[in-house]
């Protein structure tokens, strides 16, 4: 059970004319912008280096290099960028706002909060600064502040269902599911084409053990898209609980093949062996995540039941 957090991908433009140095590394600027249109970032960072070349403090050239490292997904190197982006232009707010996304990927939560700190101070008045600072406070389980700056986001971006479904998820987290729900369905009538919001409402279902209503509501997740692993891996812990054991061990594999690091994905192969009586194959499973990760959900309940087998 895993929420993705999206990366917002901007260029910086800039006109170019004559033959100035401000117009040479223009150009190289707009013809890295055209190869990062024409799905070509590679080719990109060449020219984004060119611009960075002539002008060593060239604040938008390091921005575009490093969208064009997040499109590789070379993060240790956008983070790099976007630094020295920050660097040259230390009010540069998309900068910073990309560059706590990037903490976040990279598990440095800490700094993704700084940069949330960062942006609060430039303005509070947008919501990419309560949004970014959100996401931090919910990495680092300050539920409260994270639902506070959610809540703060939606008024100032009221069309966004996003901030909606992030608020929804802090309440799933602290089991205060008829709230959640609620808010979900305020999420649905913005946009009811939103998959996280249906793959939420599914966890909801699962926790309250309508194991069908659970099922149905992740299938329409998949429907809206098909590409999230955590989808089909919840959608194969559901079948499991649904007596369909096979179903639902192939879904949670594929799950696997897809993001092999999700840790939700082992443990809910360890409760299938439980299942199935397979002591020594469950324990494989659940005795590491009984250390790695004590406080996930069920881990405690079917590793005991794993060893009673």
């Amino acid at each position: 059970m895993k929420l993705s957090i999206s990366i917002f991908l901007f260029l910086a433009f800039v006109w170019s004319g004559c033959d100035s140095l401000e117009d040479k590394k223009g150009r190289f600027l707009l013809k890295g912008n055209e190869k990062m249109e024409e799905n070509d970032p590679k080719t990109a960072i060449g020219f984004y280096q060119e611009a960075i070349a002539l002008d060593s403090t060239y604040s938008d050239a390091y921005y575009n290099k490093a969208m064009a490292h997040l499109r590789l997904n070379q993060l240790e190197e956008a983070i790099g960028d976007l630094s020295k982006s920050i660097q040259f232009r230390p009010d540069y707010f998309e900068a910073i706002f990309q560059r706590g996304i990037c903490y976040l990927d990279n598990g440095e939560f800490y700094k993704a909060r700084e940069d949330a700190e960062r942006l609060l101070k430039l303005n509070s008045e947008n919501w990419k600064s309560h949004f970014l600072n959100g996401l931090a406070q919910e990495k680092l389980k300050n539920y409260p502040a994270a639902l506070e700056a959610f809540e703060s986001a939606a008024v100032l971006e009221p069309s966004n269902s996003d901030l909606l479904v992030n608020q929804a998820t802090i309440l799933f987290y602290q089991k205060q599911f008829e709230k959640a729900k609620s808010i979900l369905d305020q999420a649905e009538k913005i946009n009811p084409g939103e998959p996280n919001l249906h793959n939420l409402r599914s966890m909801i279902f699962f926790e309250e053990g309508d194991y069908q209503l659970a099922l149905d509501a992740v299938e329409k997740a998949i429907t809206l898209d098909n590409r999230q692993a955590y989808f089909y891996n919840n959608k194969g812990l559901y079948l499991l609980f649904l007596d369909q054991k096979e179903e639902g061990l192939n879904l949670i594999n594929q799950s696997i093949q897809m993001d092999p690091k999700n840790p939700f994905a082992l443990r809910n192969k360890g409760i299938y062996y439980v299942m199935m009586g397979d002591k020594v194959s469950a324990l494989s499973y659940l005795s590491d995540l009984a250390k790695n990760y004590p406080d996930m959900e069920l881990v405690k309940e079917y590793l005991e039941k794993a060893q009673a087998l």
